[in-house]
């Protein structure tokens, strides 16, 4: 049986935690966040957590990120 690849793009994306938690960045933070509140600019900078319905997927194509 071969080695299952790494694929890159979702490597790329997620990141495994301590906890071996999954985290995802937030979506829309390129343009017109001039409109957005405080509390929305800020909650985009930080790291969310993976989908769980997408957890299992995502550590299928990243094995060893």
């Amino acid at each position: 049986m071969p080695k299952i690849k790494t694929h890159k793009a979702t490597a790329k994306r997620f990141r495994r935690t301590g906890a071996n938690k999954l985290m995802r960045r937030a979506a829309g933070q390129d343009h017109f966040n001039a409109r957005e509140s405080g509390n929305i600019t800020r909650g985009k900078r930080r790291d969310k957590p993976a989908h769980k319905t997408n957890v299992r997927a995502i550590r299928e194509l990243t094995p060893h990120a």
